[in-house]
């Protein structure tokens, strides 16, 4: 039995033997190239491809901290203190009528004119609140979209001094090493090439 099994596989192995013989030179150089092709191909290319660098940023955080931030929030508090001021001196004024329609014993006549008062100032109130949020972000997200496109261009110059090929920010992370976070490198950067004026 044993003889059979090595007949038989002798007999394969000189089937293929044969076979490979029997091609002629030209188809036999051809799949020697194409074996050693797929071969080397993949290798080749995972050899050209060194390992990506990362780094990670909060870029919300690294343009919050910058110094052009710090200094235009406060700018835009001190612009719109004034209407904010008055929006709490209307609350003040809504809070005392509601004070005096509490009040026993108020005459029906005197009611009505503090619900009437006391309505007009509350739509007044909504409106002066609306406009000044509305205004106070339109004001903001130019400033952040100014400093966010600075950001990009700061982050770009220290990848590229530093041999970085990807940037990643915070949100899009589960885990990183420290040593990876490059947010106050930016931040420090920032400040440097756009001082605030």
């Amino acid at each position: 039995m044993a003889k059979a099994v090595s007949r038989t596989e002798g007999h394969a192995e000189n089937t293929h033997a044969s076979l490979i013989k029997k091609m002629s030179p030209k188809v036999r150089s051809v799949l020697l190239f194409a074996a050693v092709a797929t071969i080397s191909v993949p290798v080749a290319w995972a050899q050209a491809l060194p390992p990506a660098r990362v780094a990670i940023i909060n870029a919300q955080k690294s343009v919050a901290d910058t110094q052009e931030i710090k200094k235009a929030q406060a700018a835009l508090e001190a612009k719109y203190r004034p209407r904010q001021q008055e929006i709490e001196s209307l609350q003040r004024e809504i809070q005392s009528v509601q004070q005096q329609l509490g009040a026993p014993n108020i005459a029906p006549e005197r009611e009505a004119q503090l619900r009437a008062d006391g309505g007009l100032k509350q739509k007044q109130l909504q409106r002066m609140g609306e406009d000044l949020q509305s205004d106070v972000n339109a004001e903001r997200q130019d400033i952040l979209g100014r400093a966010g496109r600075h950001m990009t261009d700061v982050v770009k110059k220290i990848a590229e001094a530093r041999g970085i090929d990807i940037v990643i920010d915070i949100t899009n992370t589960l885990y990183y090493k420290p040593a990876l976070d490059i947010t106050a490198d930016a931040t420090a950067a920032y400040d440097k090439a756009y001082p605030p004026k």
